[in-house]
């Protein structure tokens, strides 16, 4: 089956870090555009970051530049998403999502992970 498991998420204070993990089984993401998005409650969901098929391409949201740095491990099918420097801003869950749009589009999403910035 095509599964996308995020986990990482957790409590942690204003300026920590914590580090999400997104495996990926039942397809290589090699082959797909891999992004992590967030949505807080009563929020619209918004893309956080996304890291083109080959590694390269990456685009953050402004206010995660500098602090968050999203990376992919093609032999462990395995994206992550590093993030320093936390704000009460930041807290949302984290989905973690892969996309492919040639020949067939694809999209698939895992279930999410909780990440609470709080003093």
């Amino acid at each position: 089956q095509v599964q996308l498991v995020e986990s990482g998420g957790g409590l942690v204070q204003p300026g920590g870090s914590l580090r999400l993990s997104c495996a990926a089984s039942g397809f290589p993401l090699s082959t797909y555009v891999m992004s992590w998005y967030r949505q807080a409650p009563g929020k619209e969901r918004e893309l956080v970051a996304s890291i083109g098929s080959n590694g390269g391409k990456t685009k953050y949201l402004d206010s995660v530049k500098g602090r968050f740095t999203i990376s992919k491990d093609n032999v462990e099918n395995t994206v992550y998403l590093q993030m320093n420097s936390l704000k009460h801003e930041d807290t949302a869950v984290y989905y973690c999502n892969a996309h492919r749009a040639i020949v067939i589009e694809y999209d698939y999403w895992g279930q999410g992970t909780q990440v609470t910035v709080s003093s």
